[in-house]
């Protein structure tokens, strides 16, 4: 039995070694020379490892003010979409009201749109805000998603109607029942939209890009863009500024890494 499972063993093996190879070259580039990195034939291993890269990135560019905007960005954008989604789900899973189908299909519309086609329209809105180059502009049109408000609707409509008709019998109006009874029990559903929403803001690269000129405004995404030059790209730092960037993402999902799968697998499972 065992003689038969060594083929699935390789191709595990194989497909371990393809995720992981661009980190450790990475890992590896960032700890060699600029000659170095653009040699042929390219060495894996640095002849003289030096950590010049990681002093140069930490001097050039202000890591701090990324960080801080990055996670300010997640946290404002995770909790008010959480917010508006989960309310806008429950109004069209559980309420009666004029036009809500005909609302729902044009939500659901929005889904078929290419995202790049709202940029100029948000940039215009930001600058009339006077919101253009500030922090505030790198969330504030991404409070909302259709893919979210679709996505807890159908976790709405899973769960069993008595529920809302024993919180009446109580006394309870929507605003509770949907609060204190329904919203308890989609903890899975709003984990699993939270880190969805996560990774896609934390790479967002194009709208901080576009909003922002300001190198203090950039989140890492838009600040490791900046390592990339215009004649000349210098590998070792473009990689350093990564391993920067990517480290306390690392170590996050290493903290809640049980979390972290349940919400990916709960994706997938049909209530």
């Amino acid at each position: 039995m065992k003689k038969r499972k060594w083929p699935v063993y390789l191709l595990l093996i194989l497909c371990a070694v393809v995720t992981v190879g661009p980190f450790l070259w990475m890992i590896l580039t960032s700890f060699k020379s600029y000659e170095e990195s653009i040699q042929i034939p390219p060495t894996i291993f640095p002849e003289v490892f030096t950590v010049g890269s990681y002093r140069e990135v930490v001097d050039k560019f202000p890591f701090f003010d990324f960080y801080v905007n990055t996670f300010l960005v997640l946290l404002f954008t995770i909790g008010i979409e959480l917010l508006i989604c989960s309310m806008a789900a429950y109004a069209f899973a559980r309420l009666h009201f004029p036009g809500r189908d005909v609302i729902f299909i044009v939500l659901l519309a929005l889904l078929m749109v290419p995202g790049q086609i709202f940029l100029v329209p948000n940039y215009d809105i930001m600058v009339k805000l006077h919101l253009a180059d500030t922090v505030t502009a790198l969330w504030l049109p991404k409070i909302f998603s259709a893919f979210g408000t679709f996505m807890l609707r159908e976790f709405f409509k899973g769960l069993p109607r008595s529920l809302d008709e024993a919180a009446m019998l109580d006394g309870c109006g929507f605003f509770q029942i949907y609060y204190r009874i329904l919203l308890p029990l989609l903890k899975p559903a709003l984990s699993s939209l939270a880190i969805l929403t996560a990774i896609s803001t934390f790479k967002d690269l194009m709208w901080p890009l576009i909003v922002n000129n300001s190198m203090d405004k950039m989140t890492l995404s838009a600040g490791l863009a900046m390592l990339i030059g215009e004649h000349t790209t210098y590998y070792p730092q473009v990689m350093a500024g990564g391993i920067i960037a990517i480290l306390p993402m690392i170590i996050i999902f290493f903290l809640f890494q049980k979390q972290f799968v349940e919400g990916i697998a709960t994706t997938g499972v049909k209530q």
